[in-house]
């Protein structure tokens, strides 16, 4: 039997994603610097910029002082609690200057703006949560403290603008500034193939020496994501095969893609307990906590000159803000429970940039269009691949929720996340979910049953691929039941 062949990507996926096979390299900076490509993934384009045009280099100097431990090893603002007053006294409001960063074709000049935006929101983080650092190094067991409530006009007024271009909210995000948008390379010609090579360019504590937690922290997270562009592909191939009507063959490969992909993203993930250390988390986490759901900004927060000085609320800088585990619960319609925790997870797309929000609106809705799971368990062996999907969604989640417990749980009795969700429940509600629908596939579609299945003539088939992942499904079985009994305990310890 020979495969049908469809045109990949299909007509549709090219018209809402002209850019999704160019060469990154000749890509205007016109464009949203985290235009996807397969061969960048959810990373930007290129890389970021460490040096602003020269109207910003007041923020630069800004930004380059504010650490608690400077590039040159020596103490910074941070260090002596001063950068308030530096803040107050110092920057000037380059607000107009945003609106100059312009091409020669008078388009924004997206990257540098992202890279400006980037800088003014380490500073308003600095900025709003430095007090909560003070407290939190004088005596820690007397928790954070209040944050600062105004922000001042020279950094609310033109984040806010940059925020507006980029249609993002005005706060620090995990993407477009603490992390994706926040690295460089020591030696470019190496490129990102090796760890060793990153480097950070802006940081809170100690993260501009590479071997430090914080630069270990945010790194980790990049040598993932720079793994998605296959991650990309693969699920582009599997959505794209089914709406045309493609080969089997032809999906499966797109599944096989995505599970290369989720083992290199998983091994990677794993190196975080070496390049961060559990014990040094708590300390640079201060600044990456939102105003949202947190009791260092019971009023919220006032950004001078911007909505009326109405109190303003966003969500904290948040892994969960990544994009891999999204796709991957759009392409196979994981079904979240209704409950708050949910609704808290679809709040967080907000926090993406543009381009990723579009393409996983994209999956989710055309994954439920053409139903993906629903062609995934006609053929056993399909369904394997789609369990072996689901499975990496399930490991990535349960590594994450072994991170919260180790690095904050165990160690701080604060009840939310940096994002503003519970600390104990959040993570579990997710986990729970991929867990449920794992055995109820497997139990509906691969596990013996009294009668014999027949698929596609072939009912030995079912036997050889059950053989797969029945040690799999024991894991699972065995884990949500660790998983439920660990959040019971841990909401019992701590009064939730």
């Amino acid at each position: 039997m020979t495969r049908t062949q469809v045109p990949y990507p299909s007509p549709t996926t090219l018209k809402k994603f002209p850019h999704v096979h160019d060469d990154p390299s000749s890509m205007s900076h016109g464009l949203d610097p985290f235009t996807i490509t397969t061969s960048t993934g959810f990373l930007p384009y290129a890389n970021a910029p460490a040096d602003l045009p020269d109207a910003f280099k007041p923020l630069q100097s800004l930004v380059e002082r504010l650490p608690v431990v400077k590039l040159d090893g020596k103490p910074g603002l941070l260090a002596t609690y001063e950068l308030g007053p530096v803040v107050e006294t110092e920057l000037p409001d380059l607000t107009d200057e945003v609106k100059k960063l312009v091409l020669s074709d008078g388009s924004p000049d997206k990257f540098n703006i992202t890279a400006v935006f980037r800088d003014y929101t380490f500073v308003a983080s600095s900025y709003l949560l430095e007090p909560c650092w003070e407290s939190w190094n004088k005596s820690q067991d007397k928790g954070y403290g209040l944050g600062r409530d105004f922000l001042p006009k020279a950094v609310a007024r033109p984040m806010y603008l940059c925020a507006q271009i980029l249609d993002l909210p005005p706060f620090m995000s995990y993407a477009a500034s603490y992390a994706l948008f926040n690295y460089t390379l020591e030696d470019p010609s190496k490129g990102l193939g090796e760890y060793s090579n990153l480097r950070l360019i802006r940081g809170f504590e100690c993260g501009l020496d590479p071997k430090s937690s914080e630069a270990g922290f945010i790194l980790t997270h990049v040598d993932m994501v720079k793994e998605t562009g296959a991650l990309i592909s693969g699920a582009l191939q599997v959505v794209d095969n089914i709406e045309q009507h493609g080969s089997r063959e032809d999906i499966n490969d797109g599944f096989r893609e995505i599970l290369h992909a989720m083992e290199k993203i998983e091994a990677s993930m794993e190196t975080m307990w070496g390049n961060s250390k559990p014990s040094e988390y708590l300390s640079f986490r201060v600044f990456i906590f939102g105003i949202t759901n947190q009791s260092m900004f019971p009023n919220g927060v006032i950004y001078d000159g911007v909505e009326d000085n109405k109190p303003l609320h966003f969500r904290g800088e948040s892994g969960a803000n990544d994009s891999i585990i999204p796709l991957l619960d759009h392409l196979c319609e994981i079904p979240m429970p209704s409950t708050p925790l949910t609704k808290i997870l679809h709040e967080f797309r907000a926090y993406r940039p543009l381009p990723h929000r579009e393409f996983l609106t994209y999956i989710r809705e055309k994954s439920a269009e053409i139903g993906v799971q629903k062609y995934a368990v006609r053929d056993s062996e399909t369904a394997v691949l789609f369990l072996k999907t689901l499975n990496h969604v399930r490991s990535f989640r349960w590594r994450h929720w072994l991170f919260a417990r180790e690095y904050i749980i165990r160690r701080t009795p604060h009840p939310t996340a940096t994002g503003g969700s519970p600390i104990v429940t959040w993570l579990p509600n997710q986990l729970s979910a991929v867990m449920d629908l794992m055995v109820t596939i497997y139990d509906n579609h691969l596990a013996p049953k009294e009668s014999v299945t027949i698929v596609d003539g072939h009912e030995d088939l079912i036997a050889s691929h059950r053989k797969q992942v029945e040690p799999m499904m024991e894991l699972v079985r065995d884990q949500r039941e660790k998983l439920a009994q660990e959040v019971e305990r841990w909401c019992k310890e701590r009064g939730v």
